[in-house]
């Protein structure tokens, strides 16, 4: 490794941290106390957490490590350490911070409302930085691997599902709370990942663009299609790649062209719907 690939990956490791404080804060100061369980496997914890009496954090760890051990299995090392990483960081923060914290509110719209801000920002900086906290989304993506579902589809039916059992343990106004919670947080997502649609289109222009395709089939499980485009001044052909990823993968995919090829041409824009293999599937309008 390149001395200024380890001062990157350095830089990777804080923001991830830093992120992950942010929604172990979230977590502490807002949503565990107020009863606010918004889907994910700290939704779960939360929910055990009020049943049974035990750590939220040390209940996260024991319900990421078999999904772990199934995703190193069944997707590889692409998902590893730095999601192992974020994982271990946000579920000991969270339990190491809770006996030195209050919650700042009990009106449960306030805790939900800035509980969601700050585990937004706290996971768009997690994804723009190459990280991630496993749950649910290593959930959705070894569903995926088994039964070929939308991994959005399947984040959506576990979130929802963890929303109801919510609303049944604690009460139907709990659930409602953490459905806004859901949808701030996908908002702030959004915006830390420089952007508000859910998907990202990138058109990549460069000499290397059948290594940039074979990363992108390999590291990020993604297609893509070669368009043929022409040079305005130099009247050569240019294959012009187009690839649409959601918003988790948009640091990758720019990490990948940024070793492949650092003068590649690169335009990224905001997608605000994408049906098909991947994404959400082609319905007939009206169903």
């Amino acid at each position: 490794m390149k001395l200024s690939d380890r001062v990157r990956a350095v830089i990777d490791y804080f923001w991830i941290f830093v992120g992950s404080a942010l929604i172990a804060l979230a977590l502490d100061w807002f949503l565990i106390p107020n009863k606010i369980a918004a889907g994910g496997v700290s939704g779960i914890a939360t929910i055990i957490h009020y049943l049974f009496g035990l750590p939220v954090g040390a209940v996260m760890i024991a319900l990421n490590v078999p999904l772990f051990l199934m995703g190193f299995k069944e997707l590889g090392l692409k998902f590893g350490v730095r999601s192992l990483y974020g994982m271990l960081v946000l579920s000991l923060l969270v339990d190491f911070l809770a006996p030195y914290l209050k919650a700042l509110t009990k009106d449960p719209f306030l805790a939900c409302l800035y509980g969601g801000v700050l585990s937004g920002i706290g996971l768009g900086i997690v994804f723009k930085f190459k990280g991630s906290t496993g749950g649910t989304d290593l959930a959705a993506a070894i569903l995926r691997r088994f039964t070929k579902t939308n991994v959005g589809m399947a984040l959506l039916f576990i979130d929802g599902l963890v929303v109801f059992v919510s609303g049944i343990v604690f009460n139907p106004e709990q659930a409602l709370y953490a459905l806004i919670t859901i949808v701030v947080t996908s908002l702030l997502i959004d915006l830390v990942q420089e952007g508000m649609g859910y998907a990202r289109a990138f058109f990549i222009i460069s000499d290397k663009n059948d290594l940039i395709s074979e990363k992108i089939i390999t590291e990020l499980d993604r297609g893509g299609t070669c368009l043929k485009g022409e040079g305005i001044y130099s009247r050569k052909e240019k294959d012009v790649l187009l690839a649409v990823v959601n918003r988790s993968e948009v640091s990758r995919l720019k990490e990948i062209v940024y070793q492949i090829d650092p003068k590649a041409f690169v335009i990224v824009t905001n997608v605000h719907e994408v049906l098909g293999e991947g994404f959400k599937p082609m319905v007939k309008e009206g169903n």
